[in-house]
């Protein structure tokens, strides 16, 4: 019976730190460290050291989430998602909030082992992300409760991710870098607008004022689709360029991201768009994949 109870626990914990979300921390540490290989400059430790990081400030936030949303009294009974622990009464709130910042406390220790590859700079950006990672659903201007979490995604798991994953292994920024976070953190944001699409009545009745409650669901289609169109038409654009046809690879998900645009239009209920957040990881697991292969096969 201990033995049922434990597995119990972990499985909570399981689902709280949100596992169909993680996609959105790896993708962009695999695609920077492979654009680090393709130059000739990858650093395996420091890869892994960005990839563990990710994964934590991701967590933690997630974790920072159920909590806050709790607290605020986003998560009603009305809610059609995944259970969340801390509104189901799985999880104690302080057992939540302590956590949430041991988690966040270890990525940010963690990070700071990365100032010895890319220097000082890089402590602004572990501060910036924890504050962020608190104030998303916390604080007193929470980001995802004010129409500015698709920003802070599209930034934070696009341009800074793969960016400071790229920075620390080359020392350097490049224009390719840059160009190649943009579908990345497309996707990326493609997963919270999935997850605010199915949410968007609840949301809306607790003043949960997100991109799609702000905008409505046809502007969150017209998002969702214009992220798809980018993410596939970039490699296009970097082999009309010069890159080599190699960098075509992600082409291959098109007929998956076609799928899962009809599966938003054509979705009539919240709880047909629960097997879409995790498919919208997928595409964007994939993706980072197919982009690093091709980064990777275009050097022979």
């Amino acid at each position: 019976m201990d033995m049922v109870r434990s597995s119990n626990r972990w499985g909570v914990w399981l689902d709280a730190i949100r596992p169909k979300t993680l996609p959105a921390a790896i993708a962009p540490v695999i695609v920077g460290s492979s654009l680090a290989w393709h130059d000739g400059s990858f650093d395996g430790i420091a890869a892994l050291l960005c990839l563990f990081y990710s994964l934590l400030i991701q967590i933690g936030t997630n974790l920072a989430n159920d909590y806050y949303d709790f607290v605020k009294g986003a998560d009603t009974a009305a809610r059609v998602g995944p259970t969340r622990a801390v509104a189901a009464g799985l999880i104690k709130p302080k057992t939540m909030r302590l956590a949430m910042w041991l988690i966040l406390g270890t990525g940010f220790a963690l990070g700071l082992s990365l100032v010895a590859w890319g220097g000082p700079w890089l402590i602004v950006i572990g501060v910036v992300s924890v504050l962020c990672a608190f104030a998303y659903t916390g604080g007193p201007y929470p980001l995802g409760y004010n129409g500015l979490g698709d920003v802070f995604v599209f930034v934070f798991f696009g341009f800074v991710a793969v960016g400071a994953t790229y920075f620390v292994q080359t020392g350097a920024l490049t224009s390719l870098a840059m160009i190649v976070a943009i579908p990345i953190g497309l996707l990326a944001t493609n997963i919270l607008l999935v997850n605010n699409y199915r949410d968007f009545a609840t949301d809306g009745a607790t003043g949960k004022r997100t991109t799609v409650v702000r905008f409505g669901l046809r502007y969150a289609r017209c998002q969702f689709s214009g992220a798809l169109v980018i993410a596939f038409f970039t490699p296009v654009v970097l082999v009309v360029a010069g890159a080599g046809p190699w960098w075509l690879l992600p082409c291959l998900l098109l007929p998956m991201g076609w799928r899962q645009r009809r599966h938003l239009a054509d979705s009539k209920s919240p709880s047909e768009l629960i097997q879409l957040l995790g498919d919208t990881g997928k595409l964007l697991g994939l993706y980072a994949v197919l982009i690093s292969l091709g980064m990777i096969l275009s050097r022979f």
